[in-house]
């Protein structure tokens, strides 16, 4: 096997932000690219044409029915399937009357990214984290920006061999701290995932779970067991919103956040703002009164810009004015940690909450000016909130 077949082909890709990508020419070890047929699963074509084995796991949380039907319990959503049939996510199937992902050791995107781009910037700042998604996802949003690869199955995009135990082994090779489940929906690719971050833990390695957080209480629970930290997408603060632009619950998403609170998950919690559908500010003052109530002031909050793209390409971007102001509303309410994202310009700098100076100074995914030491305010030795060494 020559050299360029066993390691990864690096490209520098947003050099102003510090970000290593690691593209198409991927190669694992022992591993060489590969494309499925397409097919039109998920619920509106049933049928499914029968995958490689080498890339089917049984699911960890199922249950069996009758006429050799299954219920899968991985997210509340509960699919019942049929021989033959996916779930919503497009990633759990009845293969003859067995409940498996079709999501096992074939991602179809990995990345070297600092963790600032998670969003992360209370945990191991300045960090590389090793990133990886594999196709599918539980929600159905209509502001989804990585819809190529969530509304599709894992049937249908070009994906890599890579076995957990290769993945641990990459992250240490290109020096990185965590491993980062993301770009699609984690949960969709529960065994996986949860397998590496099992392993990682054995071998001193961090792991983050980028999600909507949409997850049943078991499968969520032997997660947060071997889980550092999780950037959590709160989509709004309405269940009839949820149902209507995401596909999905409020209050299953709610129980997550508080349950990886409780579980001593680090955790920061995404708003995307979006004009028409999530900008109401009423709705953001009740959401940060409950934020600090069940979550705490020292838990950040990012509120993020939306970018037109997907099925919602006619509304216009969000308004900096709006994003500034939810904000202020976020830090009346006693937020500590409260940003603005998606706006360069703006910067996402983290104040020390006792005397006010800025500790970590930041453009985009980069840290310009550091004034934290120990996790403790340089100026007046506060301790900050976050994971810092």
């Amino acid at each position: 096997m020559n050299e360029g077949r066993r390691r990864f082909l690096l490209h520098a890709a947003g050099a102003a932000f510090g970000l290593v990508t690691v593209p198409d020419l991927l190669h694992a070890e022992g591993s060489a690219p590969r494309a499925q047929p397409g097919s039109n699963v998920g619920e509106t074509a049933p049928k499914l044409p029968h995958p490689d084995s080498r890339f089917v796991k049984e699911a960890f949380f199922y249950e069996k029915l009758d006429r050799r039907r299954t219920r899968c319990r991985t997210c509340p959503h509960g699919c019942v399937l049929s021989p033959g049939e996916t779930g919503i996510c497009r990633a759990k199937a009845n293969l003859d009357g067995r409940h498996v992902s079709l999501s096992w050791a074939n991602p179809c995107t990995v990345n070297v990214d600092p963790i600032e781009k998670k969003p992360l910037l209370h945990f191991l700042p300045e960090s590389k984290t090793f990133s990886l998604a594999v196709a599918g996802c539980n929600f159905r949003c209509l502001n989804c920006q990585n819809w190529e690869i969530s509304q599709v199955s894992a049937l249908q995009t070009r994906n890599y061999d890579l076995t957990a135990g290769q993945v641990v082994e990459q992250a240490k090779k290109y020096g990185c701290r965590s491993i980062a489940f993301t770009y699609s929906e984690p949960t969709s690719f529960y065994e996986y995932a949860v397998t590496i971050a099992e392993e990682a833990r054995t071998a001193d390695l961090r792991t983050v779970w980028v999600s909507n957080g949409f997850i049943a209480k078991a499968p969520r629970d032997r997660l947060c067991r071997s889980l550092d930290a999780a950037a959590i997408n709160l989509k709004s603060f309405e269940d009839r919103i949820y149902r209507e632009l995401n596909g999905g619950e409020l209050q299953p998403v709610i129980d997550t956040l508080v349950a990886m609170k409780q579980a001593g998950v680090w955790l920061e919690v995404i708003n995307l703002v979006i004009p028409t559908w999530t900008d109401n500010l009423d709705m953001v003052k009740r959401m940060c009164g409950w934020f600090v109530g069940a979550l705490g002031p020292d838990t950040p909050l990012h509120f993020s810009r939306f970018s037109p793209l997907y099925k919602l390409t006619h509304l216009p971007p969000t308004p900096v004015e709006t994003l500034l102001a939810a904000r202020k509303i976020a830090r009346s309410e006693g937020l500590h940690f409260a940003y603005v994202g998606n706006v360069p310009e703006v910067g996402e700098d983290t104040v020390c909450p006792a005397c006010g100076k800025t500790v970590l100074a930041r453009r985009g995914f980069r840290v310009l000016e550091r004034n934290i030491e120990g996790g403790k305010c340089g100026v007046c030795g506060m301790g900050v909130a976050g994971v810092w060494t």
